[in-house]
């Protein structure tokens, strides 16, 4: 079988790497560059490059979906709070600021420390609560 002598020129790194797939594999590495060219060139490949390309875009879109879902909630979720904390919270008057603010304060540490603690368990609150109504539906037969 005749074969066609080519002087390529490839970055260092690449001949680097291609050294040593070459010589952890023991083949030559005229046979890696041989087998990656004929994968290349071959009609089946661009499919199967396409076919995976449109997978992990596929997959980038649901990924894309539901962080815009989940944005969503955290909007209108924050907006809710605001509001209604906002309709039922009363003045506090001049000479009550000064605590107020001191327990504000103490709150404000403890809401950061709990937020902390419930990161770092890795769980989602608000999958917590969606599974806990969607076990409450189940046991009195209705749908979440």
């Amino acid at each position: 079988m005749s074969r066609a002598r080519l002087n390529l020129f490839i970055q260092p790194e690449h001949a680097k790497r291609l050294k040593e797939l070459a010589i952890t594999k023991g083949v030559s590495k005229s046979s890696i560059i041989a087998a990656a060219l004929a994968s290349w060139l071959s009609p089946e490949s661009g499919e199967q490059r396409e076919v995976a390309i449109a997978k992990r875009l596929d997959r980038l879109s649901r990924q894309l979906e539901r962080l815009e879902r989940d944005q969503n909630i955290l909007i209108e979720t924050v907006a809710l709070y605001v509001r209604y904390y906002l309709t039922v919270s009363t003045p506090v008057p001049e000479a009550h600021q000064e605590a107020a603010r001191a327990q504000g304060k103490l709150r404000f540490s403890q809401f950061v420390e709990q937020l902390g603690r419930h990161l770092q368990r890795g769980r989602s609150l608000v999958r917590d609560v969606h599974e806990e109504l969607q076990a409450e539906a189940q046991f009195s037969g209705e749908r979440p």
